[in-house]
């Protein structure tokens, strides 16, 4: 299971894995296969979903869960959707708060970089909201004024959720 995640990991990451001529929306991340004979999608396709991320990236690692994010942006604005047609919601929750720790807070605890700083930041900038949830990040010691700006914390994530999906997004199951 470790060795198909880890190969999936590199192949996603590849210099290979977005084939596509269009520049990326999210620099740096969201790597994608370009899918020359796929089920239409026009340019005023309408996205809003939510993704869930618990698992936390080790200690200086990029968290791939939220790379999840900046792929589906990539890949869907590469193939003809208008990116303000895109929103998306991350809700963070278990051992990945920390993974939303501003990079200071973040090198204080792990004495590394925050890789997923700048990732969050893009996203939050291209039509993307980013909630944790406080039940977690209270048991992770993560503060209100500790995350990376513009990420909020929400009651729980199941509250998140609850909100998220009255205000009509889906959860994408991946």
């Amino acid at each position: 299971m470790k060795m198909t995640g880890l190969l999936l990991t590199l192949v996603l990451l590849s210099p290979f894995a977005h084939s596509k001529e269009a520049k990326p929306v999210i620099n740096g991340f969201g790597n994608y296969f370009d899918v020359p004979k796929h089920a239409p999608i026009t340019a005023d396709t309408k996205f809003k979903i939510a993704f869930d991320v618990a698992p936390a990236a080790k200690a200086g690692q990029q968290n791939n869960y939220m790379n999840s994010l900046a792929r589906f942006i990539n890949m869907h604005v590469a193939h003809g959707v208008k990116p303000e047609n895109i929103e998306l919601a991350l809700v963070v929750h278990g051992d990945a708060s920390v993974d939303v720790l501003a990079n200071k807070y973040y090198q204080q605890r792990f004495d590394a970089q925050n890789k997923n700083q700048d990732l969050i930041t893009q996203l939050l900038k291209n039509n993307t909201v980013v909630y944790v949830c406080g039940q977690s990040a209270t048991y992770h010691k993560v503060k209100p004024e500790q995350l990376i700006p513009g990420v909020q914390m929400a009651l729980s994530a199941m509250t998140a959720h609850a909100q998220l999906q009255q205000q009509g997004y889906t959860l994408n199951p991946f």
